[in-house]
């Protein structure tokens, strides 16, 4: 059972080669434990090291064998990521000398670290709180310069001040309101449950411009699915590669290449949109293609936005026809591919199909030469404009907005929503001041649950479960 008082350990870095992997060491012996392993090329004991200054030396084993060289780093309380005594042993990142070390420190009296507990500590030995802490992980996770600052907004501390503001705004309605309970003869500045309201309505206002942020946050954080969709030979996973800029696909001119969804990541402006690259949809009897083919409908279906490609060289058919149906009432940008060849399908054909649809020209081929797929430039810029133009409907910089770091952020903030409602009714309908008060309470609480100060111990545990060991 994990204990504060424990010394902990684990590998801070990612898994993989690199040229430098941290050890991090976190709790009152982690100076101890770290003296227990490391030799300073100085002399100097690991006790004596300064604050925030590496010390270069060996890790060695308990029979003085040399493990890998390291610096060594020691923060001590409460000047460090924890705010515990803290050492960091930087060695060699390859796999088997941070094994190695690691298990050292086990064997000098730390224990394994578990999922997020070094951010964990940092929350309950108030150096960040619950906002910030979830911030650290959607740092970690970040996949576009959006992502990133809309992290370190909440790293700063951005969301907790908003949060800090509303709850006191709903504390200074409460104290007024339990004064005219308290002392209703005596001479209180009068704020009864009428002149309540309009306090009410306006922080019930500020809560509802929070929760509309809520789908932006989301969108920044996880990101937007975008299929390609099309028949075989059309240009799909030319598509996918011109946008990667890389053969991440095969491309050739055999017909259903393609069984199986590739998925990977762009950055388009600043929002992180999800490429899925999908089966050519086609009748056939094959098995296993159909199976891909099944999948790509599915991908179409569940997808916010599809790139849907046509090929300009050739007459609408039955195929082009299901695709088109799939399409009904989706966020479509219409690529009328093969230009460059004899047209028989023009813009205008493709708009009557589909209207919703943004339509882009374009001219994706393979050269065999070169082995990547490639657009004309003109072609590929109208492109990714269109594909910016589709994700900025949504305003992410709202300066009235917070940011919603969790599915669980989000449902505090509505079940705030819901008491502060509650609040106003009864408000209105002149229940007494007791009645507002229970529901303001209610939303006051809510909103602490955010930052962490009106939360129970197995909600912190389950929001630290889903961070990566070693941080």
């Amino acid at each position: 059972m994990k204990t504060k008082a424990d010394t902990i350990s684990a590998v801070a870095t990612a898994a993989g080669e690199g040229g430098i992997g941290i050890v991090r060491i976190s709790g009152d012996e982690a100076i101890d434990v770290a003296a227990k392993i490391f030799r300073a090329a100085s002399g100097q004991k690991l006790q004596d090291a300064a604050d925030r200054r590496a010390l270069y030396g060996r890790v060695v084993d308990f029979a003085g064998e040399t493990v890998d060289e390291a610096l060594v780093l020691v923060m001590r309380a409460p000047h460090s990521y924890t705010a515990e005594n803290v050492t960091e042993i930087q060695c060699h990142g390859g796999a088997m000398p941070l094994k190695k070390v690691l298990a050292l420190t086990y064997e000098a009296g730390a224990r394994p670290a578990e999922r997020g507990e070094f951010t964990e500590r940092a929350f309950l030995n108030g150096r960040i709180d619950l906002t910030q802490a979830q911030a650290v992980m959607d740092m970690v996770r970040a996949k576009t310069e959006g992502s990133r600052r809309m992290a370190a907004a909440a790293l700063a501390g951005q969301t907790a001040a908003k949060v800090a503001a509303l709850r006191h705004e709903i504390l200074g309605i409460i104290a007024h309101l339990e004064a005219l309970i308290d002392f209703p003869e005596d001479d209180v500045e009068n704020l009864g449950t009428r002149e309540a309201v309009a306090q009410i309505t306006a922080v019930l206002e500020k809560t509802n411009r929070f929760l509309q942020a809520t789908h932006a946050s989301k969108i920044l954080r996880d990101g937007l699915t975008c299929a390609i969709a099309g028949k075989p030979n059309v240009g799909k996973s030319s598509l996918l590669n011109a946008l990667l800029n890389e053969e991440r696909a095969i491309v050739t001119d055999i017909p259903g290449t393609t069984r199986d969804s590739i998925e990977e990541f762009i950055d388009v402006g600043g929002i992180p949109l999800k490429i899925i690259d999908t089966a050519g949809i086609r009748e056939t009897g094959e098995k296993i293609e159909q199976i891909g083919i099944d999948r790509a409908k599915t991908h179409i279906e569940s997808a916010d936005m599809v790139l849907a490609v046509f090929d300009a060289s050739r007459e609408f058919d039955a195929a082009d026809e299901k695709i088109i149906a799939l399409l009904k009432g989706k966020n479509v940008i219409a690529l009328l591919n093969k230009c460059d060849l004899p047209t028989v399908v023009t813009v205008d054909m493709l708009r009557e199909k589909l209207p919703q649809a943004a339509i882009v020209k374009t001219k994706l081929k393979f050269s065999p030469d070169d082995k990547a797929a490639f657009s004309a430039e003109e072609s590929l810029a109208t492109l990714v404009t269109a594909l910016q133009e589709k994700c900025s409907m949504l305003d992410f910089c709202s300066e009235d907005g917070i940011i919603v770091e969790s599915d669980r952020q989000e449902y505090l903030l509505r079940k705030t929503k819901d008491h502060l409602a509650a609040a106003l009714d009864a408000a209105q309908n002149d229940f007494g001041e007791d009645f507002v008060v229970i529901d303001l309470r209610g939303a006051w609480e809510a909103l602490g649950s955010i930052t962490g100060e009106t939360v129970t111990e197995d909600i912190i545990d389950a929001v630290f479960a889903e961070f990566c060991i070693g941080k």
